[in-house]
């Protein structure tokens, strides 16, 4: 079954607390944390602080995606903030293999993360290392932005490379999903969706969140049938 993870990034920073809170109680499944420097993308947004913060807002799992350079020398301090999940951009880590090993020592799940035109075959020698891998479906730094078509094709190449090698590697999936795409993602196999305006740009994020899962529901019961 799908998981589905609001990306906080959407959200009234405001009323942050609030709107996590509603869709916690809607049935998300984890909350999506999307951590930018302003020099590997071009957006700030925030750091282990509001991510502590939000820690003692929420049960569920934090899924945090370093979208930053030098991760390593961050890791230590976003696993104290309380992150549950961690995912590195390939192009940010110098000696990737150490660092999804560095994250995993803090027994927290690790993710490799890869943009649109970063290829599948940069993947070949940590597959077995990671815990999920996390495909953008739009280029990162900014919200709202539409999705990427070619995303459907990499995401079910992904899958027969994990069913292949017998890994238990889950494919999340971030940028530009809504009602429209969540059933062909689901059909070429991915397992954890981040959603963050086509939930929080919504009048009632709580019932967006309810009607995604309902939607869910009945794709995974056609992909069974």
């Amino acid at each position: 079954m799908v998981q589905i993870a609001p990306s906080i990034l959407s959200a009234n920073f405001a009323k942050l607390a609030d709107e996590i809170q509603r869709v916690e109680v809607a049935g998300a499944n984890m909350i999506h944390l999307d951590i930018m420097d302003g020099h590997f993308v071009p957006n700030i947004t925030f750091g282990p602080p509001i991510v502590a913060s939000i820690r003692k807002t929420t049960s569920l799992p934090l899924d945090v995606h370093l979208m930053i350079e030098d991760p390593d020398a961050y890791i230590h301090s976003f696993v104290q903030a309380g992150a549950n999940w961690i995912s590195v951009h390939i192009e940010t880590c110098k000696h990737l293999n150490g660092t999804l090993q560095l994250i995993k020592s803090h027994a927290v799940k690790a993710g490799v993360v890869l943009n649109p035109a970063t290829p599948l075959s940069l993947l070949e020698e940590v597959l077995k290392l990671v815990d999920h891998v996390l495909i953008m479906s739009v280029n990162p730094g900014f919200g709202g932005q539409e999705f990427i078509p070619s995303t459907f094709e990499k995401v079910e190449r992904l899958r027969k490379i994990i069913q292949h090698r017998g890994l238990p590697v889950k494919i999340e999936v971030d940028g530009g999903i809504g009602l429209d795409n969540i059933c062909d993602l689901m059909r070429r196999g991915a397992e954890i969706l981040v959603i963050g305006s086509q939930i929080f740009g919504t009048a009632d994020p709580a019932a967006t969140v309810r009607k995604i899962i309902n939607l869910a529901n009945r794709c995974f019961g056609e992909i069974q049938a």
